[in-house]
């Protein structure tokens, strides 16, 4: 079931790929007495805050399954990004954030921020062209250094680096009023399958290079397979259509994440040397990109996503590093949050192409128009022509 690394980063915790340079302000309104944090204490708390939370869900495994979810509608964020988020809003007593925009984007989208209200703050990358001299960004940042490390993900384009992180003050759609805007939140059931769902994940295979046969022969009756070296998915012709797309897209995980060449996940016991925590790595990606389609996977996904923290303890304690990768932490809790931000990262690739009607956590330019009943887009509906071969193999 292993396939060609995809470099997925191990722990994206960065702003919105969607935008970058939305201004933020702390709050709106009286402000409470006191000096503000400056930019590395703040660094520094969210990443504390940020490794609070991981070490919960290991200590309490339902809240991987959570963390999942809070993903699904929070998909075009970085995972270390969609955990501080989702617990700040819990810290306040509040639902699970859906939109999430900085200050003066609200208001490009007729909304404005409570008075009142205080921001969210999320982690984002400060950068430079590769030309700079970073030496003098380096010194004394130890806060910065920590971030880094919980974060992986390289700079926006390819022509600059990062140098540094800050925080970056964004608000929730519930604290802000105006403009109507239509949240798209698709109802989450059993047994119905979004058309053209297949045909885009399809599409996710074809364009990293694999092939799909969807055939009675697999092997040792396994429902789905990928075969690195042919650079082919299998998928049972037995399965219903639910359980096929589940599987096709618990096969692309593997595709994103898996293989010989996957350096991060034998560093962080995620590769071919312990099998357990890569399956549920790419469970972890079929449950959170099903979910954001509406299809609720809990029931058959519940084996695989409750044990994720017996994984991170059985490869926390195993000590077997492989030379060949270079030294391997023996934290739980990085191998936790390269977990996570790997999960995440290929969620948001897959994401990208299948388009859910959700909007991965960032409201929709206000100039799109609306599509049939599907609401507001972060850009067109586009047809994704699937250019590979997709075979039905019948065996006697």
């Amino acid at each position: 079931m292993r396939v060609k690394n995809s470099e997925v980063r191990e722990a994206a915790v960065v702003a919105p790929t969607t935008s970058s340079r939305s201004a933020g302000r702390e709050g709106v309104g009286p402000q409470s007495a006191g000096p503000r944090p400056g930019a590395d204490d703040r660094i520094a708390g969210l990443t504390q805050q940020l490794h609070s939370l991981l070490e919960n869900t290991i200590s309490t495994p339902g809240r991987w399954h959570y963390l999942l979810d809070t993903s699904a509608t929070l998909w075009r964020y970085s995972g270390g990004n969609i955990a501080l988020l989702m617990a700040q809003m819990e810290e306040r007593g509040q639902q699970p954030p859906s939109l999430v925009a900085g200050f003066r984007e609200w208001e490009h989208h007729g909304r404005n921020v409570l008075k009142g209200e205080h921001a969210l703050w999320v982690l984002a990358p400060r950068t430079a062209p590769k030309s700079h001299d970073t030496a003098s960004e380096e010194t004394g940042r130890t806060t910065s250094r920590a971030a880094a490390q919980t974060a992986g993900d390289t700079a926006p384009k390819d022509q600059r680096v990062i140098v540094g992180w800050r925080g970056q003050a964004v608000f929730d759609i519930s604290q802000t009023d105006g403009q109507p805007l239509l949240v798209p939140r698709p109802t989450v059931t059993n047994g119905s399958v979004p058309a053209g769902l297949w045909p885009s994940l399809v599409d996710v295979a074809v364009r990293r290079g694999f092939d799909v046969d969807v055939t009675n022969n697999q092997l040792g009756g396994s429902s789905g397979y990928t075969n690195f070296a042919n650079h082919r998915i299998q998928v049972g012709t037995w399965l219903g259509d639910e359980e096929r797309l589940a599987v096709l897209a618990h096969e692309i995980g593997h595709v994103c994440l898996h293989g010989p060449d996957d350096k991060i996940g034998r560093l962080y016991g995620s590769g071919l040397d312990h099998r357990g925590l890569a399956e549920v790595e790419a469970e972890s990606v079929a449950y959170t990109v099903l979910r954001a389609h509406g299809i609720d996977r809990s029931a058959q996904s519940s084996s695989y996503l409750a044990g994720w923290a017996d994984q991170v303890l059985s490869v926390e304690q195993s000590g077997a590093a492989d030379s060949s990768a270079g030294p391997r932490p023996l934290s739980r809790l990085e191998i936790a949050r390269s977990t996570l931000g790997r999960v995440t990262s290929a969620c948001r690739t897959i994401l990208e192409v299948t388009q859910p009607e959700n909007l991965g956590g960032k409201p929709a330019p206000f100039d799109i128009a609306v599509s049939h009943d599907r609401g507001y887009r972060t850009g067109p509906v586009v047809d994704h022509p699937v250019t590979g071969a997709v075979r039905t193999v019948t065996t006697s």
